[in-house]
Order: structure tokens, then sequence, then C-alpha cells
């Protein structure tokens, strides 16, 4: 063990920056090796596997991309999904989320013989289809699953980066040149 007293003020100084940066670096490293993976080979933090993989399709179908912008899997609206039922503390809306998927492969079981992740594309666009066509007055689990499923899309997509700044094309606070068009309560 060092003896501190012969230590210089300087030297007190880098130690104590050492010690506070290495976490950072630590973090920084984590964080690069994720984004080298791509949003969609983040492990979940909640779901199981299977789970995130099917709402990862379930998100790219109801946002799919388009020649206009990239859909909710590079937005990786399933990571933001898993992420909130990860950091949830209540379990009964976590216990939604698990009987919601396993609804949606029953139904998917049911119209077309196969869990949804084995249906073709076409299956799978019929299985939301049904789920939604209730949206006003949802009846069963993977109905008011739809609800929830869509609500929980929209708001990942349209707070990511993609959502906001490539879809939504927002150029951030700007300089509104012309008559100003804002709101008038009078």
């Amino acid at each position: 063990m060092t003896d501190t007293t012969d230590l210089s003020r300087r030297e007190m100084i880098a130690a104590t920056a050492a010690a506070l940066a290495t976490p950072l670096v630590s973090l920084g490293a984590a964080r690069a090796a994720g984004a080298a993976a791509g949003p969609s080979e983040l492990a979940p933090r909640f779901l199981t596997a299977s789970e995130f993989a099917l709402l990862d399709e379930l998100t790219e179908l109801i946002i799919p991309a388009d020649e206009h912008s990239p859909g909710a899997r590079a937005a990786a609206v399933a990571g933001y999904i898993d992420g909130r039922l990860a950091e949830s503390l209540e379990p009964d809306w976590q216990a939604r989320w698990r009987s919601g998927l396993q609804a949606v492969d029953a139904l998917s079981r049911e119209l077309n013989g196969k869990p949804f992740l084995e249906a073709t594309p076409d299956q799978r666009v019929a299985v939301l289809t049904r789920m939604a066509a209730a949206e006003s007055d949802p009846k069963t689990v993977a109905e008011r699953f739809f609800r929830e499923l869509k609500g929980w899309t929209a708001r990942g997509y349209y707070t990511s980066k993609i959502g906001i700044h490539l879809d939504q094309e927002y150029k951030g606070n700007v300089y509104q040149r012309g008559e100003f068009a804002g709101y008038d309560a009078t």
C-alpha cells in the first residue's frame, strides 16, 4: 500500500480523475459493443428471446420501413418497449404484455395453424388485421393487447431519432421566415 502523504497534489488529482473515469470507459465500451450489434440484436431485458422476436415483428408490421423512412425495427421500438417493461414497478402491466404476446400466438395458431413467427407474411398481417378490427370495442385478450401494442409502438417510434428526424423531418429550433403562423388564443 502506498503512503498517501507522499503524493503530490497533482498525483492525487490524476488518481481521482482515473478512478472517476474508469466506470465511464467501461460504459462507453459496452454501448459501442451494443451499437455494433445493431438494435434488434441487443439482449432483451424483460422479455424472453422468443417474446422479444415476436414483439419486434409486431412493431415492424405496425410501422414498416418504406421509401420515406426506416420502420420500427430500425428505430429499436421493441427494445424501447422491453426497456420500459424491465423498469416497470407494475407486475400487472408486465403480466398483461406477456399474456398479450401469448394471445397473438394463440390467434395465429387458430387462424393459420402455426405460431405467429412461423406464419407467412400475409398470414401475419391477417392476424394483426383481426386484432385491429375490434380496436374501438375490444373483447378478447388479443384485441385489448392490440390497443396497448399500437400505442407503445407509436410512442417508441416517434420518440426515436428515426421517428423524429427521418420520418417527421424535424429540423430543430430554426428561424421562421415570413409571417409567423403560430397559435393565437384570441
